[in-house]
């Protein structure tokens, strides 16, 4: 039973990074809720900006399901560039299927093995509105920067009134506290126009 679970988890590590290892684009890694539906606001602006990331020559990497996920999966699998649609899925009781706009695929069995494939090759991240699951990859990835695991990553939240709260509560509590320090939030960029994500997003094709 060990050697069988021990076995599964290299699996997933082998075999989701086959998945990349022969990218020579950057990856940007799309979080969001798999609750947000294709008429929100949110989903289709999603949409419009994996899109052009992949125009630009960006690999688009989500968690493979519904919702936020869909729709950038969607408009990387749509675009006409070289960036490619990555979808990392986990095997749920109840949910969650894939999404189908995937040009490279994995579905993983361990939920703490997919969230590290997530985020340790990616280059940038981009955070839309989502439930616990959302700010759970949010904080791992701030943690992560913080303890500079990783560095020279950019982390832009998306939707200004969402955030807001959020960035109350890390400002009058955690920093005013003392739980952080500020440049802690130096490498986070709350964002309300896909244009302000482009600016600072460069791809292979923009070098």
């Amino acid at each position: 039973m060990h050697s069988s679970f021990n076995k599964s988890i290299e699996v997933d590590f082998r075999e989701s990074f086959k998945q990349i290892e022969d990218l020579k684009e950057p990856i940007v890694t799309v979080f969001g809720s798999a609750r947000t539906p294709e008429s929100d606001y949110y989903y289709k602006q999603s949409l419009k900006l994996s899109k052009k990331l992949s125009d630009k020559g960006c690999n688009i990497l989500t968690g493979g399901g519904p919702g936020i996920m869909e729709s950038a999966n969607r408009g990387a699998f749509q675009s006409q560039g070289s960036g490619k649609s990555i979808g990392f899925n986990i095997v749920l009781p109840h949910e969650q299927e894939s999404n189908g706009y995937t040009d490279l695929d994995y579905n993983f069995r361990h939920l703490f093995v997919r969230k590290p494939m997530l985020i340790l090759h990616s280059k940038i991240f981009i955070v839309f509105p989502g439930g616990f699951g959302t700010l759970d990859e949010l904080f791992e990835v701030v943690t992560l920067i913080q303890t500079k695991i990783m560095k020279n990553k950019k982390i832009f939240l998306f939707g200004y009134e969402f955030y807001k709260p959020l960035f109350e509560f890390i400002e009058k509590s955690l920093l005013t506290n003392k739980m952080i320090k500020e440049e802690d939030l130096k490498f986070l960029k709350v964002v309300d126009s896909i244009e302000e994500i482009l600016e600072e997003c460069h791809c292979k094709n923009d070098e």
